[in-house]
């Protein structure tokens, strides 16, 4: 008899923990999608009250109320973190995952500046924005699979053209080198019409900013150079910078061109925690689980 009512209590823990990982790590069901719902709104919030705390009026004016909140959600990620962990089939898959990572930075912050040897502040507490990170969850929680299959889509074009992506980078590299030398030489050491010396091509470092600020369009307009010889460089630079652009836009764009795109579940693999099936998979395609 007490066999069986251990077995039938463990039976029920199992399906105890089966329920609640549902909730927790699925979307497909009406109680796990509240739950993530809700959990966002959370965490709106959370970013909200840590945006406020910044605010020096706001601070200064409700001070108990900011730090009060603070604990509330703290306490309530806290909670949801540990039960994420005793949901999980493999909790250390999901310790080290990327959402367990962020999860518990999310969280890290509160407990820190409440250390008595910690000394960091408010610097430390704002910390505590790095929770807009778990926003990513939106993509699964709403099932937006066609966000999902093109999110897909895209990581995998710039991962099949990272080759050539690096090619492209390393002749960036290059040519910021070269023009920045190149600056420097010829505009190092001028001075103004008063006299006075033109800071920001002083050394090769420094002219490599400007040759990244050209060449990118920013154009800040801090450095600037002013011989004639510079200017007709500078000029180059910035055609340079506009035949740049269309490059990484034109080989990511012929890579999604030949990307196979697939309709995606939101079901987490129990095992390692993996996302990301396709919509007619029974087994995970990354461990070889059953879904």
């Amino acid at each position: 008899m007490s066999k069986l009512t251990t077995v039938s209590h463990k039976d029920d823990t199992r399906s105890w923990r089966e329920r609640w990982y549902e909730i927790i790590f699925e979307a497909d069901t009406p109680a796990g999608k509240l739950f993530d719902v809700l959990l966002l709104i959370a965490i709106l919030l959370s970013v909200l009250v840590v945006m406020c705390e910044s605010v020096e009026a706001i601070r200064e004016e409700y001070p108990k109320l900011l730090v009060r909140a603070e604990w509330f959600f703290t306490l309530l990620f806290t909670c949801e973190y540990a039960m994420r962990i005793v949901c999980a089939r493999r909790p250390m898959r999901y310790i080290f995952s990327f959402y367990g990572i962020v999860d518990l930075l999310a969280i890290l912050p509160t407990y820190i500046i409440a250390l008595p040897f910690f000394e960091g502040g408010r610097s430390a507490q704002r910390l505590a924005v790095i929770r807009a990170i778990r926003l990513l969850r939106a993509f699964r929680i709403f099932k937006l699979a066609h966000m999902l299959s093109e999110a897909t889509a895209l990581r995998q074009a710039i991962w099949s053209a990272r080759a050539k992506i690096a090619v492209f980078l390393s002749s960036v590299l290059i040519a910021v080198v070269i023009v920045g030398s190149a600056m420097h030489l010829i505009e190092g050491g001028r001075e103004n019409s008063k006299g006075q010396p033109i800071h920001g091509f002083d050394s090769i470092p420094e002219s490599m900013y400007w040759a990244i600020v050209t060449m990118t369009t920013v154009g800040y307009g801090d450095v600037s150079p002013t011989t004639a010889l510079g200017k007709a460089l500078a000029a180059c630079m910035m055609i340079l910078g506009y035949c740049m652009i269309i490059v990484p836009t034109g080989i990511v764009s012929a890579e999604l061109a030949h990307a196979g795109r697939k309709g995606l579940t939101t079901q987490v693999c129990p095992e390692c925690m993996a996302e990301g099936h396709d919509s007619d998979a029974t087994h995970c395609k990354y461990c070889g689980a059953k879904l």
